[in-house]
């Protein structure tokens, strides 16, 4: 009987193959599975980058801005701590300034406008430098000049001391009403008056004496910027100014009591009801200059007097009448040195620059 043939090797290659398919179908399964499993890992880290990113980039968006406005504040702070507030203010051209002022085409606003051209034009004033507008402006107007210019003391300052002048009015001249004098919008009075008046002349015979000792001038200009810029300063500087007045006016009226001649200014101011003596000027307009009003025009002959200046005042609101271009005092003599002003109302002051 003859012996079989074994089928076992055509047999067992189906098997291998299927085997090899189960190894490859399981291989691919497993590197799909890794494959997923890596991706998911990777989307999950990615969306938890982005995510992270996002988050830090609104933290520091939100801090951007935060620190924007904090910075904003403190730029502001510090441009209102430390700017300087100028008083009386850089030049413009005089008809530029116009120009911006009077638009209109109003009856006054056109007379306005010939007045700056006649300025202009026939008296050569090429910029202004806008002042202040309060109630010491007149006074600013006078005293930048004087400063900025250099000019020196007036005579009669030079021959006494302008720091002891408080002291002589209330005890040699037995003043006793000067404790009712005010500071302007300080309203104060009493026992303390004679000291604050003797440091107000004090800063105001010390800063002058500075600025007329300065030969240059953009360094004059300069020392303005800064002194002008100082409302404390200035207010003590306007002060003095006031009692100088207050002084030359008590002396005037010792004079006319031992029947000395005086000049027809002060017999004007002499003749009103509300400043027939010094003290009646003080209470009823003095007091008042840098609080509730500026000067007037009788008060600007005093000031001009005091301080030895002719005070030339051009009045646009007059213009084309004999009243366009006035003098404070108008007997002032020839050697006084001339300061100019002008007014739209006779109540605020800008200074003209030719």
């Amino acid at each position: 009987m003859a012996a079989r043939k074994s089928p076992a090797p055509e047999r067992e290659r189906p098997r291998n193959h299927a085997s090899g398919n189960d190894q490859v179908h399981s291989w691919t399964l497993v590197t799909s599975q890794a494959l997923d499993t890596a991706w998911r890992v990777v989307k999950g880290s990615v969306t938890l980058a982005v995510s992270l990113l996002a988050a830090i980039l609104s933290y520091f968006r939100r801090l951007h801005m935060h620190l924007g406005h904090r910075l904003k504040w403190w730029i502001g702070y510090l441009q209102r701590r430390f700017k300087r507030n100028l008083s009386v203010e850089a030049e413009v051209d005089l008809l530029s300034y116009c120009a911006r002022e009077w638009k209109g085409e109003t009856p006054h606003a056109k007379l306005m406008r010939k007045a700056y051209e006649e300025l202009f034009w026939r008296r050569h004033i090429k910029c202004v430098r806008q002042v202040r507008r309060d109630n010491y402006d007149a006074l600013r107007s006078v005293l930048f000049q004087i400063f900025s210019r250099g000019l020196a003391f007036p005579s009669w300052m030079k021959e006494k001391d302008i720091v002891k002048l408080p002291e002589k009015l209330l005890f040699s001249q037995g003043c006793n009403w000067i404790q009712q004098y005010s500071f302007g919008p300080e309203k104060y009075t009493g026992s303390n008056v004679f000291g604050k008046l003797r440091k107000c002349v004090e800063l105001l015979k010390t800063q002058w004496t500075e600025f007329s000792g300065i030969k240059d001038y953009h360094k004059r200009g300069s020392m303005c910027n800064i002194l002008f810029s100082d409302a404390l300063l200035e207010c003590k500087l306007y002060e003095a100014l006031k009692f100088i007045m207050l002084y030359q006016v008590t002396e005037v009226y010792e004079q006319m009591k031992t029947k000395k001649v005086i000049p027809s200014l002060f017999r004007l101011l002499f003749t009103r009801e509300t400043s027939s003596d010094p003290l009646s000027f003080m209470m009823n307009h003095l007091n008042s200059v840098g609080d509730t009003c500026g000067l007037e025009q009788i008060d600007m002959f005093i000031l001009g007097y005091s301080l030895e200046v002719k005070i030339k005042v051009f009045r646009l609101f007059k213009f084309n009448s004999r009243d366009f271009e006035v003098c404070y005092p108008e007997e002032s003599l020839r050697e006084w040195p001339e300061i100019s002003l002008l007014t739209e109302n006779d109540r605020h002051y800008h200074i003209p620059v030719f």
